[in-house]
């Protein structure tokens, strides 16, 4: 795995945009540009891709590490700070606020927690076993046949 599908994967899993990567790395005054940050998230195939240095994911790491936790004087709790970036997300234009999706029971008379269901319903019964009549037993698709494993008869 290279430096780029790290920083790509740690970009993607804490829902960063790139001006907050660019704040991030001036923690510990590691200064980069927009349109740096961006040639390491393009294709390998484009002519302005440029391949992640050591220098530069360690610097992010380190300042991840800040950004998250804090510093002793002042520490963070890292569960608030992922959530601060998961509210600054805009929401899509199209996508509508869905209330929770609650899958209703099969069988309403079953699902009541007053009664008992009753006995006549069908899904009360249990399945019979599938009877075969005894002149049609059911027929085996391989018969027994006896292996020697290339070995030569005596």
């Amino acid at each position: 795995m290279t430096n780029n599908d790290i920083f790509k994967k740690l970009r993607v899993a804490l829902m960063l945009r790139d001006d907050q990567i660019v704040e991030i790395l001036e923690l510990v005054d590691f200064r980069i540009t927009k349109s740096e940050l961006g040639a390491f998230f393009r294709d390998e195939k484009h002519e302005n891709y440029m391949e992640c240095g050591d220098q530069v994911l360690r610097n992010f790491l380190n300042a991840l590490v800040i950004h998250l936790r804090g510093t002793k004087e002042n520490p963070k709790n890292p569960n608030d700070v992922l959530a601060k970036h998961k509210a600054q997300i805009p929401a899509k234009e199209g996508a509508k606020e869905r209330p929770e999706f609650k899958a209703k029971p099969r069988d309403e008379e079953k699902s009541r927690g007053d009664q008992s269901p009753s006995k006549s319903s069908s899904a009360a019964k249990k399945p019979s076993k599938k009877q075969y009549p005894k002149g049609n037993a059911k027929v085996q698709v391989v018969e027994k046949v006896k292996y020697n494993f290339g070995k030569a008869k005596k």
